[in-house]
């Protein structure tokens, strides 16, 4: 084959226009004046960064990779390796608005990661608790009986539960009274989160205006109207920092992420000189 069609051929392979590529880059630099790191122009891959390339890549693939398709991962890393620090070597990061935006997008969640990791001290979340235990005190817990008095038309379910009301005050056994419903006649030392669960919100709420010991209503439910008697009700005391730390802490740190990320980045900003010069 004449020299010529060798050199075309030649000329064709993309591996032959990489190498161009590279040297062009270098005599770039070289003209420039800059000297060229021999280090960066090793890259070296270690087994635990290979381990990491190839969990991320199943994760995205949702099994792991075949020792090909790991020869693949690395391959793919080492093109965008080489690509990326060619690329810084010429400067192409420079003045460039997509790359300043990406890299104050990662140096602002990198900022904001730290703010994360910032532990209150127990004086901070004490104080957080002081300022509204209620929030975080435990479900008071019941134990109460209940007669359900079904129907479709209102007037008439209180009319009959006005009149079961009266019965059960002169004596009438309770657990022969009423209608046949899913949920127990009687509940034993549950708290009010579970109440609610069974039979709705407004009548957990209710309970608590109940008087204890004596059948009272009718109170409403999910299902319709019941006669309660509260036979007792145990109210939590005041919680200890203790007992619900995380949650006071998960409140601290959403209530003051906004501030702390502004505090964070105010100290960066006390580090510089900013000058600045309008038209």
């Amino acid at each position: 084959m004449p020299m010529v069609d060798r050199l075309r051929l030649w000329l064709r392979e993309p591996l032959v226009h990489f190498l161009l590529a590279g040297f062009a880059v270098f005599l770039f630099s070289a003209w420039r004046g800059e000297a060229v790191d021999p280090a960066s122009r090793t890259i070296t891959l270690s087994a635990e960064q290979v381990e990491r390339l190839a969990a991320t890549w199943a994760q995205t693939w949702n099994r792991a990779p075949t020792p090909g398709e790991v020869d693949e991962i690395i391959r793919d890393y080492v093109r965008e390796e080489i690509y990326y620090r060619e690329a810084k070597r010429m400067g192409l990061d420079a003045d460039d608005a997509i790359v300043r935006r990406r890299l104050a997008s990662k140096m602002e969640s990198f900022a904001d990661s730290s703010v994360e990791n910032t532990a209150p001290d127990d004086a901070t979340l004490q104080g957080w608790l002081d300022k509204a235990p209620q929030k975080y005190a435990a479900d008071p817990v019941y134990s109460f009986d209940q007669v359900y008095i079904g129907g479709n038309d209102p007037d008439a379910v209180r009319a009959r539960a006005e009149a079961l009301l009266q019965a059960l005050a002169t004596g009438a056994d309770w657990a022969r009274l009423g209608d046949p419903l899913s949920l127990p006649r009687s509940v034993e030392a549950t708290n009010k989160t579970e109440v609610i669960r069974s039979f709705g919100p407004d009548f957990a709420n209710a309970l608590a205006n109940q008087p204890k010991g004596k059948w009272s209503g009718p109170v409403a439910s999910g299902f319709g109207l019941h006669l309660v008697r509260v036979r007792s009700v145990a109210v939590p005391g005041k919680p200890t920092l203790a007992t619900v730390r995380q949650a006071v802490e998960n409140d601290w740190r959403a209530a003051t992420a906004e501030a702390r990320r502004a505090n964070a980045y105010q100290a960066l900003l006390d580090g510089y000189t900013i000058r600045i010069k309008k038209p």
